[in-house]
């Protein structure tokens, strides 16, 4: 035993090691085939080294330390505590950016908050104003004031915006205008870069020496970076002076799609810079990649676009996580399309337009108001952003200043751009029916804002290929200056002063929505009456198969199948009909009340004290019936029409009877009237004709050669009217083969007030009592009603008296 515990000695102590003070061992491997330690010389123990002594950094984790920090027997100066420290170079980054990003809240809160300023200045030329600023304001203490770099620019602060203005973009303009602003953005864009470059290099050929080493393709280049239309400067000024939609949605919708133009322009010539020759298949291959760069970005927009709306099916157990699948989803398309170099801009804006009609019915309202309200408030800082920096970075870069250069390329933006609107408009008015005034001319051309994406571009161009960058650069900055503070400044009172239409306010009613709807869907069967297929035709294609097809897989449950608004009619109107049904008044239920089935409701479960008692089936079925009676069913949408596939009434040709037989029963009433020798004349009121008869009655006395004529009598105090009595008793003597008796000759004909029929009868289709055998000998013996008496001259008595 005691051999057993002295083999397991070493096994302790090694386990044990660590947790005795002192000096550490270390095991030894070198064992006896018996497990024994084997003998070491030196007298070392058996089984164990000493561990070499440890580093004076090195401290084990659980090795006990010294209380107080002071080595064995060194002692060492004790240092008070730090109550307070400052590490700047930890918090630096991100204590910068908030400091930014308050200066831009700060700056846009005061300029809301001094309504004289706002009036005369944009917000963009204050915000630049500040910039400015700032940036000397760090130049002048000695330090290097930031630039906004454009991969900032490009990956943070321009997708919110384009975002924003995807997301909420008014998509029926958007697409009525949409090849205007095609026309626009590309063709205007291209002959803008074209235009503007090749006029640069004749200028840089006649200029002097400083410009004379300036070639054609940089001038091309340069061209194509400030000719497009820059979407941040139009949202902010364009949203300040409240321009009609339609003006609008042109320019803003052509700063968006020139983007594609741009970015093919901006990479062919910088490519094209570095070949020694450029080939014709070069420029082919330049030609597709327009197409492949803006197809493709609309591709990945639409992709992600729908992936969003799929996963927003999901949600209903996590609302907290929905606004983020928006935002998310949506960036990730931004940067999947810059990824391989197609337009970003396109690709976002597809992937907004794409995703909120899904997205939207899936989600709750608490999302869609996040959704709405955190890309406003993005959006509106990194404008503000922009604006700031585009400031501080004209103090903090540098600057060739080249007079020719810089005045000759602001004159020709502004003719180039004045230029191609007229040209396009003249074309475009061809083929629009709302034309293009010249007002409206004048306000597109005039709105042909710069930005900082021109500035960000100028700034990616190489020194190496571009020795003129900095003279690019400056030209660039004058641009843009000229077209935010000059234009910008004297675009709102140029539109008062010409009398330009303003956006409305209020939205438009549901009334105005309602005829909209309604005019679309006639303009629709008319253009397939007519056999042309325009764009009212495509767009019902379009919602068809969207509404069969798409919404089933991207809109969850009974949203996917009628509008959210007739839904929440359905439910209100089926809380309605619980409610009665609980309260016991479902005899009192108004009949103006009007409900629709059953189907899709899920009530809630009621608790214990509101559970309904068990009903029998014939109180159900009452209840059904009294709900079927009282309540009436929202009218359905009809069936689509078509010209080849037309359906026939079922109820056309009873409805053609019983037109038919009214009009025989008027002609029948003709006839009688006119053997009745009654003339024509203008109908008198009821009380006119008792006033007359009754102020002078003799004058209506029958006329003494007329004994065969029929006698009316008339009562003159009786409060029926003409129209309400029936002439029952109106076979004339000697129709019927009888004899007239003598009551009958005293009496003439008998005038009696008309019964009242039954509701929901058909005096046509009813039988009554003009159906009898003998009024039907009657109505033959009236078939011929002889000559047509004379009529009375004017001013005569109904029935003049005899003579």
């Amino acid at each position: 035993m005691g051999a057993a515990a002295l083999r397991a000695l070493p096994w302790a102590l090694l386990l044990l090691g660590p947790l005795l003070p002192g000096q550490v061992l270390q095991a030894n491997p070198m064992l006896t085939s018996e497990g024994q330690p084997a003998p070491l010389p030196g007298g070392a123990v058996p089984g164990f080294t000493p561990a070499p002594p440890a580093a004076p950094e090195e401290i084990h984790p659980l090795k006990e330390q010294p209380a107080n920090g002071s080595g064995e027997g060194h002692a060492k100066p004790r240092k008070a505590f730090p109550v307070i420290g400052i590490d700047y170079t930890h918090v630096r980054i991100p204590f910068e950016i908030s400091l930014w990003i308050l200066l831009a809240c700060l700056m846009k809160l005061g300029f809301h908050v001094i309504p004289s300023v706002s009036s005369i200045v944009p917000e963009s030329c204050l915000l630049i104003v500040v910039g400015l600023l700032v940036g000397g304001l760090i130049k002048g203490v000695g330090e290097k004031p930031p630039i906004l770099k454009s991969d900032i620019f490009f990956l943070f602060l321009l997708p919110p915006i384009i975002l924003d203005a995807g997301y909420f973009l008014p998509l029926r303009p958007f697409t009525e205008n949409l090849g205007t602003i095609l026309i626009f953005a590309v063709v205007g864009t291209l002959w803008n870069a074209f235009f503007l470059g090749g006029l640069m290099y004749a200028v840089c050929q006649l200029g002097g020496p400083g410009l004379n080493h300036i070639g054609l393709l940089a001038n091309l280049l340069f061209g194509s970076i400030i000719s497009a239309v820059d979407p941040v400067a139009v949202l902010a000024v364009f949203e300040e002076i409240h321009i009609n939609e339609l003006l609008h949605i042109l320019v803003f919708g052509e700063s968006l799609l020139n983007d594609a133009v741009t970015v093919v322009l901006y990479h062919l010539f910088e490519e094209f810079a570095s070949f020694e020759q450029v080939t014709i298949l070069d420029i082919i291959l330049g030609f597709l990649s327009f197409f492949v760069v803006s197809l493709g970005g609309v591709l990945v927009g639409v992709i992600y676009g729908v992936i969003a709306a799929f996963t927003s099916r999901f949600t209903s157990h996590i609302r907290v996580i929905e606004p983020l699948f928006v935002f998310l989803y949506s960036y990730m398309a931004y940067l999947s399309a810059e990824l391989f170099h197609l337009s970003g801009i396109m690709a976002l804006i597809a992937a907004g337009v794409v995703m909120r009609p899904y997205v939207e019915a899936n989600i709750s309202h608490k999302s869609h108001t996040t959704i709405k309200y955190f890309l406003k408030m993005w959006s509106s800082v990194s404008e503000t952003l922009i604006f700031i920096f585009l400031g501080v970075s004209t103090v903090a870069g540098h600057h060739y200043w080249n007079w020719t250069f810089v005045i000759s390329t602001l004159f020709f933006c502004l003719i180039a751009r004045v230029l191609g609107v007229l040209v396009l408009t003249w074309f475009i008015n061809k083929f629009r029916i709302v034309k293009l005034t010249p007002k409206d001319q004048f306000i597109i051309a005039y709105g042909g804002l710069r930005g900082a994406i021109a500035f960000s571009l100028g700034y990616l161009l190489d020194y190496k290929h571009f020795g003129m960058r900095d003279m690019f650069l400056t030209a660039i900055i004058t641009v843009i200056f000229f077209t935010v503070f000059v234009q910008g400044m004297t675009i709102r009172p140029l539109v008062d002063l010409l009398a330009v239409k303003k956006k409305q306010e209020t939205k438009r009613s549901i009334n105005e929505e309602i005829h909209t709807q309604f005019l679309d869907h006639l303009l629709t069967g008319i253009e397939d009456i007519c056999g042309h297929y325009g764009h009212h035709h495509w767009k019902d294609k379009l919602n068809r198969f969207n509404k069969k097809y798409v919404k089933k897989c991207l809109i969850a449950g009974e949203r996917s199948k009628e509008p959210q608004l007739i839904a929440f009619y359905h439910k209100m109107e089926m809380k309605q009909a619980i409610e009665l049904v609980e309260s016991g008044g479902i005899g009192k239920i108004p009949s103006a009340v009007s409900t629709v089935s059953i189907q899709n409701i899920n009530p809630q479960t009621l608790p214990l004290e509101r559970v309904l008692p068990a009903l029998s089936k014939d109180k159900e079925e009452e209840i059904r019936k009294i709900l079927r009676t009282n309540l009436q069913k929202t009218r359905q949408r009809l069936r689509s029409y078509n010209r080849h596939t037309l359906v026939a009434d079922p109820y056309e040709e009873a409805w053609n009877q019983m037109l038919l037989r009214r009009q025989k029963a008027r002609q029948l009433e003709q006839k009688m009237n006119n053997y009745l020798t009654v003339p024509a004349h203008r109908v008198d009121s009821p009380t006119m004709s008792r006033a007359r008869i009754g102020s002078d009655p003799l004058a209506y006395e029958p006329k003494e050669d007329s004994e065969n004529l029929p006698i009316i009598t008339i009562d003159p105090a009786s409060p029926q009217s003409p129209e309400s009595v029936d002439l029952m008793s109106e076979e004339p003597k000697g129709c019927s083969g009888l004899p007239p008796s003598p009551e009958e000759d005293e009496e003439g004909l008998v005038m009696r007030v008309k019964e009242p029929s039954s509701p929901g009868t058909d005096d046509v289709f009813t039988p009554g009592a003009s159906d009898s055998p003998s009024n039907q000998r009657m109505l033959r013996c009236l078939s011929d009603p002889g000559p047509r008496p004379e009529e009375p001259e004017e001013g005569e008595p109904f029935i003049p008296k005899g003579q």
